[in-house]
């Protein structure tokens, strides 16, 4: 099924729920030149500070910053343009899902993310316009190619997870509230698989990241492309799941200690690619990466550096 929202769907919160818990119906289907109507481009000044200028659709389709095939979607920063040290960043693209969502659950097949010195991609979920009282779920987000991939919640205060339980994961932080550590949230660190992340999750094909959100928890999987134990629903594509069936997650937030009900509102997936900015150009954070020079001046002179700096998607699937 090709990406077909209702009317309604593209700015309303998708069905709370479905008929049994862990069962879904795929409701979009993203792949190829969907991604065009699916997708809204953001040319905003970056929330994290970064050394990027993002540009809108037209430009990024002129550019060659995003194109298609039939079965792919890809998006990346510029590589050919050594900038000024008082211009624009490097142009690259931030993409927001038109249609917001409660309860459901999501699937991303990427063949590749970006890597590299200086780079901080991220996809995630939340409500811009209401941030971080409407809550955010980051499912891929790293810095300067270091491994494991982390997921994290950021939300308004009295919403913390369990230092331990029900995942492969290693908690890395509890307090999920914005407004303290920096905005550090609550996070996981994948530390069952480092193929989870950056150039070893390009050197083996990539893989699928799954992310089911309710009431009751936010749960985060991951399977490389090779992996025995990816469900075959997963893989193919399926129009019906049972996250049920998938086993233990990389990243589980459960609702012991946060009311997920009072802490989310509906939110739109986004897809960036950012530079340096308030993670990775942290100057201890960039330093301990092993990266070169200072992050600022290795993205304004290096753009070769960036060849390999672009997101593939086989697909989005999402299920409510």
């Amino acid at each position: 099924m090709k990406f077909t929202p209702s009317a309604g769907a593209l700015t309303l919160a998708s069905l709370a729920g479905s008929a049994l818990a862990g069962t879904y119906t795929v409701s979009d289907n993203i792949v190829g030149d969907d991604f065009y109507s699916a997708f809204t481009f953001e040319a905003i000044a970056d929330p994290t500070d970064g050394r990027v200028n993002y540009v809108d659709e037209a430009t990024a389709q002129s550019l060659n910053l995003t194109y298609t095939t039939s079965n792919t979607f890809i998006m990346r920063a510029d590589d050919t343009t050594v900038l000024t040290a008082s211009g624009p960043g490097r142009n690259s693209v931030r993409i927001k899902s038109n249609t917001a969502y409660t309860t459901h659950a999501v699937i991303f097949g990427m063949n590749h993310m970006p890597e590299g010195c200086g780079t901080w991609p991220a996809v995630w979920e939340t409500d811009e316009s209401n941030w971080p009282d409407g809550g955010e779920v980051d499912i891929v987000e790293g810095v300067n190619n270091v491994v494991p991939n982390q997921s994290t919640l950021h939300t308004s205060p009295d919403c913390t997870i369990p230092s331990s339980g029900g995942m492969l994961g290693t908690v890395v932080g509890t307090d999920c509230d914005a407004t303290v550590n920096g905005n550090a949230g609550c996070g996981i660190q994948y530390t069952e698989d480092d193929n989870s992340f950056g150039p070893d999750f390009n050197n083996v094909g990539g893989g699928w990241y799954a992310m089911e959100r309710t009431n009751d928890a936010i749960s985060v999987w991951f399977w490389e492309r090779s992996s025995s134990s990816v469900p075959a629903e997963v893989s193919s594509g399926a129009s019906s799941i049972d996250t049920s069936t998938w086993g233990t997650p990389a990243a589980y937030f459960p609702d012991t200690d946060c009311d997920l009900a009072t802490h989310f509102d509906a939110n739109n997936i986004i897809i960036n690619l950012t530079f340096c900015g308030d993670w990775a150009g942290s100057s201890s954070v960039y330093a301990a990466s092993g990266c070169p020079s200072t992050c600022v001046d290795y993205v304004n002179d290096n753009p070769t550096a960036f060849t390999n700096a672009y997101f593939e998607f086989a697909s989005i699937n999402v299920y409510t």
